[in-house]
């Protein structure tokens, strides 16, 4: 039965790594996966490595007690995607993305890769890039010339979800599980990611490509921008944002779950957004396109139940002591745990980087702040900006520009390479500089 346990997970490992050749959402074979292997468990009566104090609780009590932490990240990822939609219906993030006039490609992919990193780090990389493809849409005419700025978008915006815990959904998962601290993480992976981002952006400077002005830069795009912003939108923007930083600071103060944080803030936005005025001319008629029950309706819940189905397969293998035995082998095999974390953003660019990161939290037993994680939080976030197909980014600029897999592996992934392993070698250095271990 335990065979048939991995059987499963394999399988369906495989169909989501394959789910774009398969066309089939990912979300079907990670639910089936997560409840056939504890399906497996209890109908088999393997024996478990339960977690729970005092006796046997059973299967039942086992899934329960994964499902509760499960039910963190899932609470929190949720309130987190209300108030990015809720600002978006505002337009908010138009008060930034409204002030780029420059024609210069230089100076226009600098702006650009930049806004996009700092966006990343308090919204998340799906969202950042959908936000400057929606922008770059309206400046730029010309597709060939606008898919090597999207392409940037993609790097930008997933180097800088790595730094900061709620930047990227792995990382939130390794903050929630108490592996990370929201200062040594940032501290320690800041500066990795700005070189990360940075070496891609030096060289790409002095490339042909980037030389020049735009010949089909939007005029009117540029004036619709300016337009776009209504009277909530700068409101909405800074409670937004300022909700989302709220977070890891109502964690540290009072000690309570992540989650509690982030419906706290979801609740004074939400609260915000009943009495604001989006227009001049609002009225009663107008209330539902502004409300959070329209943002509930544009949030993804496909991918919180993808998670849900992942983290339950994952925490299957975990009760069985799979897990433990994998870290004890790859311990003898790769002895060097940098090796190891290198490899799985490097693995990251093929296979989603949710479950690599699932499962080496269940591996590895190491203290809060550890240089594993810290390795682990940069590699897992970084690395899938190596092939278009490798994070939730490059997918949706896949989807929304048909940007060819090949042209992508072509002319951008060893720019991403380079940044990558800058950022890896940088992450290395910052520990021995803070003499972190």
């Amino acid at each position: 039965m335990e065979l048939l346990v991995i059987i499963f997970f394999i399988i369906g490992y495989l169909l989501i790594v394959f789910e774009h050749p398969l066309k089939m959402d990912k979300t079907i074979p990670a639910l089936l996966m997560g409840i056939l292997c504890w399906t497996m468990i209890s109908v088999g009566q393997l024996p478990i490595v339960s977690e729970l104090p005092g006796n046997d609780h059973g299967v039942s009590g086992v899934v329960l007690h994964h499902l509760s932490k499960i039910a963190e990240i899932l609470i929190f990822l949720i309130g987190a995607m209300t108030i990015v939609e809720l600002v978006d219906l505002h337009k908010g993030f138009s008060v930034i993305t409204n002030r780029i006039h420059t024609r210069d490609k230089r100076k226009l992919l600098w702006i650009i890769s930049w806004l996009a990193f700092f966006m990343s780090s308090v919204l998340d990389n799906l969202t950042t890039t959908i936000v400057f493809i929606s922008l770059l849409r309206k400046l730029i005419q010309d597709r060939p010339e606008r898919i090597w700025y999207i392409s940037f978008v993609v790097i930008a915006a997933n180097a800088g979800g790595a730094w900061t815990p709620i930047g990227d959904v792995t990382t939130t998962m390794l903050w929630i599980a108490g592996k990370v601290s929201t200062y040594y993480l940032m501290i320690n992976l800041a500066i990795p990611s700005f070189i990360c981002l940075g070496i891609p952006l030096i060289i790409a400077s002095y490339m042909k490509v980037f030389n020049g002005e735009i010949t089909s830069f939007h005029e009117s795009g540029s004036r619709e921008l300016e337009k776009e912003k209504i009277l909530s939108s700068k409101t909405m923007l800074m409670a937004g944002i300022g909700a989302l930083i709220f977070v890891p600071i109502f964690k540290t103060v009072t000690h309570l779950p992540p989650w509690m944080g982030m419906m706290l803030g979801l609740a004074i936005v939400w609260l915000i957004s009943e009495y604001i005025h989006p227009e001049e001319d609002f009225t009663e008629d107008k209330r539902h396109r502004y409300s959070v029950r329209n943002a509930l309706s544009r949030i993804e819940l496909s991918s919180i139940l993808f998670f849900l189905g992942i983290l339950m397969a994952i925490a299957s293998l975990e009760s069985l002591g799979i897990l433990d035995h994998l870290a004890q082998y790859m311990s003898r095999v790769i002895p060097n745990q940098e090796i190891v974390a290198t490899a799985i953003g490097v693995m990251s660019a093929i296979i989603d980087n949710v479950p690599l990161v699932a499962a080496t939290i269940g591996m590895y037993d190491l203290p809060l702040d550890a240089k594993m994680w810290h390795f682990i939080a940069f590699s897992a976030g970084t690395g899938g900006s190596m092939l278009i197909i490798g994070s939730a980014a490059g997918v949706a600029a896949m989807g929304m520009e048909k940007i060819d897999f090949i042209w992508y592996f072509k002319k951008i992934a060893w720019l991403a390479a380079l940044g990558f392993f800058g950022g890896c070698i940088a992450v290395s250095l910052m520990h021995l500089i803070l003499h972190e271990t």
